[in-house]
């Protein structure tokens, strides 16, 4: 299908929808539906219907332009609406085209931000509490907000691993591209000698599923219920507050014991499970979508090693579109981490672009 048949074929979804809703012959939850779609259609009309009077446009002026019977003035100012419209006219289409693109349905969730430390020993957790404060500050810079769900802390101040609940506006659009294997290069504190040392962290970011994307059998699932360990205070040795859910059909298991309510566990722990599942589910389709494509911008896969921070050269280098910024530390500290996200995103839509046809 043509660009322009696509968009003829919006447009007339467009006049369909007035049309079924200046009926009355709708229930309110059919009228409802189409409110919706047709509130999502309207700014991608609204620019169709620019690019085709620019195009209309264009082609009129273009006429006056060699019109022997146009005079001098009429044809420097057709001559100078032309220009301009040949340069409009594709910054409209692409544009369009972006509004085209399939959109991710979890886009606009929050998210379940899993960070725990790989291959370095101490440094490695120490590395992943940089990682969370990193990702604290850019969620506090977007006005969202960050909440930990379960933490295992180090006995030098690093953390082991820890789980946080996104909440706010296009989440999990952002942080999306986080999931994978993060390496650091840098010499320890606890180093005589200043040699570097590589440590790993692995982040895995999920889209925080409602029960409506995620129906869950309560026939899969196994829950026990244990005495937490660790720091707590002394309720974790008196009650058993600690929740394991395991998933049976597929193997995910998943406890929470930072809470002292058993109540509140096992509903932070559904929360997880309901959103690995999801994630799984949304993986497997994406791998099914992207079996023809070339080109990607990494899978997502936790074992897939996206960036290094290199902290003797101050900087950051994110491996699947070969980008490096001299900003280790605003990085770090997530002033500057759009820096490295914004150029993911785009990367991404002309990946997409790239198979659309038109």
């Amino acid at each position: 299908m043509s660009l322009d048949n696509k968009l003829d074929q919006v447009l007339g979804r467009f006049q369909e929808i007035e049309s079924l809703m200046s009926s009355g012959d709708l229930s309110s939850e059919e009228f409802s539906r189409l409110s919706k779609e047709y509130s999502d259609l309207t700014p991608l009309t609204d620019l169709i219907r620019d690019y085709k009077k620019a195009k209309t446009d264009a082609h009129q002026t273009s006429e006056i332009m060699i019109d022997p019977l146009s005079d001098k003035e009429m044809k420097a100012l057709a001559e100078e609406d032309f220009y301009r419209l040949k340069e409009l006219i594709p910054v409209l289409e692409k544009d369009i085209q972006m509004m085209l693109l399939p959109k991710d349905a979890a886009d606009a969730k929050n998210a379940i931000l899993e960070i725990r430390a790989g291959t370095g020993g101490d440094e490695a957790a120490l590395f992943v509490a940089d990682l969370f404060g990193m990702y604290r500050r850019y969620a506090m810079d977007h006005g969202w907000r960050f909440e930990v769900m379960e933490v295992s802390e180090s006995d030098i101040g690093g953390i082991r691993q820890v789980v946080v609940e996104v909440i706010g506006r296009n989440v999990f659009s952002r942080l999306k591209f986080e999931s994978g294997v993060h390496r650091v290069q840098r010499v320890p504190d606890t180093e005589a000698s200043g040699r570097i040392h590589t440590s790993a962290a692995t982040v895995a970011v999920l889209a925080e599923a409602e029960d409506v994307d995620m129906n869950i059998d309560d026939k899969d699932l196994r829950i026990d219920v244990f005495r937490a360990s660790g720091a707590g205070g002394q309720h974790v040795n008196k009650t058993e507050s600690a929740v394991r859910i395991t998933h049976i059909p597929t193997g995910v298991v998943v406890q929470q014991q930072d809470e002292k309510s058993q109540h509140k566990n096992k509903a932070r722990a559904m929360k997880i499970l309901r959103s690995r599942l999801y994630e799984a589910q949304r993986q497997k389709l994406d791998s099914e979508r992207a079996a023809n494509r070339k080109e990607q911008v990494g899978s997502g896969d936790r074992s897939e090693r996206i960036r290094t921070y290199n902290f003797p050269q101050g900087r950051v280098t994110d491996h699947r579109i070969n980008l490096t910024v001299y900003k280790l530390d605003r990085v770090i500290s997530g002033e500057c981490l759009d820096e490295i996200i914004d150029p993911l995103i785009t990367e991404d839509q002309a990946a997409k672009l790239s198979e659309m046809t038109w």
